[in-house]
């Protein structure tokens, strides 16, 4: 019995690494062969899987956190250095802010700016950044700005602006207008900031060499994604570029059933995140997917609907292994 465990991270508990570590265990405690494939859809975490995956090398550097205070964060480089994976939360992140010091309208992308420039200097010429998690909403103009005080914008290679290639993972398909209205409630914004972040991300649109606005995933880090795309950084939905790195088609293949799971299961992660890619993946192979979680607000309809055999909440490690080895023991028995 051959198990591909294939989980996104349960945002700000655990990682996919340690998710997958715990399901394998459980799996291989039972008497199942376990093929660990830690995943993420271009949310936090993204670099550091990429780094479990197909190896690489973690390189720290100084930058300022979303309200400009220096901290230290990280990028990945990977294929000898040609390529570096960033995560838009190491730098600019909810997770960086205190709940109580949350400002939508502040909150800036530039150390996500650092960052790419960063890893542009460590001589990377292709740079992944998944935008996902970040407190931000000022349309990546923050990150913008950095670039320019770097030398590093990437839309063109000229003596002092390198050839460079910028992809964008995205986890979200919302458009650049509505970026505020989505997501910056969650950061800090009440109604009226909402109504002045929009207002203002309208007027940046103008502003910036291509407008964004009504185009899919430009929402994405408050319309960080937006800002570069119109300097000319590459949109792709995140969940697919990272399962396509991870060869996770031919693994599946090779597996007799699958586990995946997120923090929270719900209808959304069916529209383009990992646990949706996932479960179209098993329907058509004819696999039978479970999924973990740590909390289920999809239920036992949709979840069937979508071709999900099973959705168990496990919110700790023990919780995670003892999962996987009851799906294990039910499936060998």
């Amino acid at each position: 019995m051959r198990v591909l465990v294939c989980p996104d991270s349960f945002k700000g508990t655990l990682s996919a690494v340690e998710v997958a570590a715990a399901v394998g265990a459980g799996i291989e405690g039972a008497g199942g062969e376990a093929d660990l494939c830690p995943a993420a859809d271009g949310g936090e975490g993204t670099a550091e899987t990429v780094r479990a995956a197909i190896g690489g090398e973690a390189r720290s550097v100084v930058a300022h956190d979303p309200l400009g205070r220096p901290i230290e964060a990280s990028f990945v480089l990977v294929e000898d250095g040609a390529t570096a994976v960033l995560d838009t939360a190491a730098a600019s992140g909810l997770p960086l802010v205190a709940p109580a010091e949350r400002d939508a309208e502040a909150a800036s992308t530039y150390g996500t700016g650092e960052l790419i420039a960063a890893a542009i200097e460590a001589g990377a010429r292709r740079i992944l950044l998944a935008a996902g998690g970040s407190a931000t909403t000022d349309g990546g103009l923050g990150a913008i700005e950095a670039l320019r005080d770097r030398g590093a914008l990437v839309d063109r290679g000229t003596d002092s602006a390198p050839a460079v290639s910028l992809t964008v993972l995205c986890d979200v398909t919302t458009t650049f207008e509505n970026a505020a209205r989505v997501f910056a409630p969650q950061k800090g914004a009440d109604p009226a900031a909402v109504d002045r972040l929009t207002e203002r991300l309208g007027r940046t649109a103008t502003e910036l060499p291509r407008d964004p606005r009504r185009v899919p995933m430009t929402g994405c880090a408050g319309g960080l994604s937006g800002g570069l795309w119109a300097f000319g950084a590459e949109l792709v939905p995140g969940a697919g570029f990272v399962l396509d790195l991870l060869g996770f088609a031919d693994r599946l293949t090779a597996a007799d059933a699958a586990i995946t799971g997120e923090g929270r299961i719900d209808s959304q992660s069916l529209e383009g995140k990992i646990v949706g890619q996932i479960a179209a993946a098993c329907v058509a192979a004819d696999r039978p997917l479970h999924v973990v979680v740590g909390q289920d607000a999809l239920g036992p309809v949709a979840a069937e609907a979508a071709g999900i055999a099973s959705i168990t909440e496990a919110g700790t490690l023990e919780a995670l292994r003892e999962t996987g080895r009851r799906l294990a023991s039910a499936t060998l028995s």
